[in-house]
């Protein structure tokens, strides 16, 4: 099947090779340095975006945080701002910022969200009830956090720490721009001077193995243990836990937290739009349309290949449609350059007439973006009853068209939801459009980093505007989902 393309590219590749070259390619300093950036990065990274995800949920959620609710919002609003664009606002602010150090800073700032929202998404869930025993018994706040709420907030840390460490390691544009080297900055230039070449193949074999053993970890760590309870639990809200002294320490971190991620990077786009001209915001209508036509492809052809195992998985469980499902996202788990490279190997040696077509370019996004479709669908049709169809059955209606009348408009939030995602997704995917796109096609992310890259950042400014714009339905679609899940 499709989504095994990039398994079985990585496996090609290493075979291909052989294991007397592929180890002479691997075992060689140059692939220990990028080794060492790669683990050095998620290493720090992941506990960095844990610290400031897990702190911020707790303290909008569970303190008496003045402004509480505006500070809900701010800490979400970096993943409106595509990480490539936010090192393009601190390069530009800050020459000088490259390396690790830079990575880690854009990076960990970019990411932390993805496990904000997961965990406050769970504290919103938990029964307060477990809090109310302990502080009962005599504990603190610092102790009831540690011992009675930390631990139910382990799958979401796991869950928001494994998307970021997947999105460090698939990461190219942030780090391209601070000259930080990972292994995916290391393919791409490979790619471009090798053309998918032996150094290329190895480097991605590499970069796969430390895809696939992080989420052997990550699965490992999370075990079996459950979580869910019985009932509604308690219908109050957890009691909130007053700061006292240190309110005021507390609120210039999260003004500085939100100053970095947010205003550094939007405030230089703002200040390279102004010192740019109309003749810079010329070819971004033309650009646009190309961007949305290939998004709008990617979405339309994601749901069409979600939604049959969307379906299955939540009207037919099993072990066969949970093999088919993680067959997704297992091959989505992958950085989006090791797909693109399986697509231009396989294209070229399959089907030569499609390469560099927007037929490769749309099944990228498919393969890179399916988990979005597929997780928003799945929950859809779940929340569906069964019964409503079976009603309409009994009335003598065919089991087709009980479906059509009654399931389809019901999925229609879901439908518009799950394309949403993968659309933005793709408006603002870079490596894989990069090596992918068909010749003269331009989209916003690839004529932003055109721009950057060059050094002139008032062409790159409307790009980079349109990009953090593209962004916002999808955000806010989910965090209005994470904040609905129970009002206080």
């Amino acid at each position: 099947m499709v989504a095994l393309l990039p398994i079985g590219y990585v496996a090609e590749a290493a075979f291909a090779l052989g294991g007397e070259q592929l180890a002479a390619l691997i075992f060689r300093p140059r692939v220990g340095e990028l080794l060492s950036n790669t683990l050095l990065l998620v290493a720090l990274g992941v506990p960095g975006a844990v610290v400031l995800g897990v702190g911020g949920a707790w303290l909008v959620e569970r303190t008496r945080l003045p402004a509480r609710r505006l500070f809900a919002v701010l800490l979400v609003v970096p993943l409106k701002i595509p990480a490539f664009v936010a090192s393009y606002g601190w390069a530009s602010a800050i020459p000088s910022i490259h390396g690790l150090g830079g990575g880690l800073l854009v990076a960990t700032l970019a990411y932390y969200p993805l496990v904000y929202l997961p965990v406050l998404a769970t504290l919103r869930g938990l029964d307060p009830a477990l809090e109310e025993s302990a502080r009962s018994l005599g504990l603190g706040p610092v102790t009831v956090f540690f011992r009675v709420v930390l631990p139910q907030l382990r799958l979401a840390m796991l869950g928001g720490g494994v998307v970021v460490a997947l999105h460090l390691l698939a990461e190219y544009g942030a780090f391209a721009f601070l000259r930080f080297e990972t292994f995916t900055t290391a393919i791409v230039v490979a790619y471009q001077s090798t053309f998918a070449g032996p150094n290329a193949a190895s480097l991605g074999v590499v970069l796969a193995a430390l895809c696939l053993i992080l989420l052997v970890v990550e699965a490992t760590l999370r075990g079996r243990l459950r979580y869910a309870r019985v009932g509604s639990g308690t219908p109050t809200p957890a009691p909130r836990v007053a700061l006292g002294r240190a309110t005021g320490f507390v609120v210039t971190g999260l003004v500085v937290l939100v100053t970095a991620s947010v205003v550094v990077p939007l405030s230089n786009v703002a200040r390279w739009l102004l010192a740019g001209d109309l003749a810079d915001w010329l070819p971004l209508p033309g650009v646009a349309a190309q961007t949305i036509l290939l998004a709008a492809g990617g979405a339309v052809a994601a749901l069409v290949a979600a939604f049959p195992v969307a379906w299955l998985a939540a009207r037919h469980p099993g072990r066969i449609t949970r093999s088919i499902e993680g067959a997704f996202y297992i091959a989505s788990s992958l950085p989006a350059i090791i797909i693109a490279l399986a697509i231009v190997t396989i294209s070229l040696r399959v089907i030569p007439v499609v390469y560099q077509t927007a037929a490769t370019v749309i099944t990228a996004y498919v393969l890179v973006f399916l988990p979005r479709a597929l997780v928003t669908l799945r929950a859809g049709i779940a929340q569906v009853p069964e019964g409503l169809e079976e009603a309409a059955q009994s009335l003598g209606a065919s089991p087709l068209l009980a479906r059509f009348r009654i399931t389809v408009p019901l999925l229609l939030p879901s439908l518009a939801a799950a394309a949403a995602l993968v659309a933005l997704g793709a408006a603002n995917e870079l490596t894989a459009t990069l090596l992918l796109a068909p010749t003269g096609t331009r989209t916003v992310a690839t004529e932003f980093w055109a721009a950057a890259s060059s050094i002139d950042y008032a062409a790159a400014a409307p790009y980079a505007l349109t990009l953090v714009l593209l962004s916002v339905p999808a955000v806010a679609l989910m965090f209005a989902q994470v904040t609905g899940r129970r009002r206080r």
